[in-house]
């Protein structure tokens, strides 16, 4: 009697430690698909990547996102929260939800520390200014202008360090940087004459001037270097798959048409991007 029970004490620890083992092993794709759930991070101010409408968040990010879960997680419920980008790298660093499907900017500091996709779209920065403001017919003309961007941006990033230029070149640099929580109070403040210009990606100013004719232009010279946006997850063993999962989708739908069709749908325009990698970030 005691050599079965001993036996059976030695089963059931071993089918624990098994367990266990298992339930160690799994990681974040793992734990979503036996959950049916994944927790998504997204700026919805940022038409046309995403905005909401009628109290749905909707835009090019979205769609995508919807079009490679459905192929790859059917089945899995989606909550997607609203956030300021303030706090979205930092809340994805806390582990306050899965992964971030938003439009950033890839440079080198936030891929030191985060797993980037491969590229949604591109995300070159842009002047925009008042379509009536004669003032400014080139770069070199911003100095001495007040210029808006979001806090905590790539696109500040880049104009910082192109204010950086026109100092090094022997010209006053720009007056006044302005930092704004969402773009949409940029875009206010340079209607209403308070910003000189925005320096915001090319790829949201087309539909954003489109949708105001006569308001906004943009000036032809990009304010920086080629860049990309891309989505974002951990960079640890525990996520891998799950960016891989993401990667991988976006590659496939930018190999057979459905990036282009949803860029021509929310842009208006197509852009020639890399399918397999992230290329290294210029800034």
């Amino acid at each position: 009697m005691k050599l079965k029970t001993t036996r059976s004490l030695c089963w059931a620890m071993l089918c624990s430690g098994l367990f266990s083992a298992a339930a160690h092993s799994a990681d974040l794709l793992d734990r979503i698909k036996s959950d049916k759930a994944i927790t998504i991070a997204t700026e919805a101010r940022y038409a046309p990547f995403e905005s909401v409408e009628n109290g749905k968040i909707v835009g090019y990010d979205v769609d995508l996102m919807n079009h490679i879960l459905q192929k790859s997680l059917p089945g899995v419920a989606v909550k997607q929260l609203d956030l300021p980008f303030q706090g979205i790298l930092p809340g994805l660093d806390a582990k306050k939800f899965d992964f971030v499907i938003t439009a950033v900017t890839v440079n080198k500091q936030r891929m030191d520390h985060f797993a980037f996709t491969v590229p949604i779209a591109e995300s070159t920065v842009a002047l925009l200014k008042r379509d009536n403001d004669g003032s400014i017919a080139t770069l070199d003309d911003l100095s001495g202008k007040i210029v808006g961007s979001q806090a905590g941006s790539g696109q500040l990033q880049v104009l910082q360090e192109f204010n950086e230029k026109l100092k090094a070149s022997g010209k006053p640099g720009i007056k006044e940087i302005k930092q704004y929580v969402s773009f949409d109070e940029a875009y206010a403040d340079l209607a209403n004459k308070r910003l000189d210009g925005v320096a915001q990606s090319l790829a949201n100013l087309g539909p954003l001037i489109k949708a105001r004719p006569g308001i906004f232009t943009t000036l032809k010279p990009m304010l920086g270097p080629t860049t990309y946006f891309g989505w974002v997850g951990r960079k640890d063993s525990d996520s891998a798959s799950m960016v891989k999962l993401f990667s991988d989708g976006i590659s496939e739908a930018n190999r057979d048409g459905t990036m282009k069709a949803l860029q021509q749908k929310w842009f208006g325009f197509v852009m020639d991007i890399p399918a397999d990698k992230m290329p290294a970030p210029a800034l």
